[in-house]
């Protein structure tokens, strides 16, 4: 089974980080880099990523065939997405004990969604 989980900032967690000294900074991206290798070990993760500020973001909307971009994120709301991981592994239980092993997991809003399986309209 796949499932997505997805990563959201908010302004007390950039301050928590911010607020690291580089030590700890260091021992954060050390424990996501120890992750994704146990994941990859695993054959549980099939990608990650982490996402630019919310300001880069832009809005596209097609409308009449014709794309048309805005500035900033969609939703004006405090949690913004950070980043992601997509796994497969056996079941939801198995990808919230991985969330449980993400560093900022302690201090940001976690999302797990299982990834609807569409092979059966291919």
């Amino acid at each position: 089974m796949r499932f997505l989980v997805l990563i959201y900032g908010n302004p007390e967690s950039r301050a928590v980080w911010d607020s690291m000294t580089d030590e700890q900074k260091k021992e954060g991206m050390a424990g996501y880099a120890a992750l994704h290798e146990a994941l990859a070990v695993h054959g549980e993760l099939v990608a990650s990523e982490s996402l630019d500020a919310p300001e880069l973001t832009k809005q596209v909307l097609v409308r009449d065939g014709k794309p048309m971009t805005t500035d900033g994120p969609f939703a004006e709301v405090k949690e913004q997405l950070a980043g992601f991981y997509l796994l497969e592994c056996d079941s939801m239980d198995r990808a919230v004990e991985i969330v449980a092993q993400i560093p900022e997991a302690p201090f940001s809003v976690v999302e797990v969604r299982p990834v609807r399986d569409l092979s059966a309209f291919s």
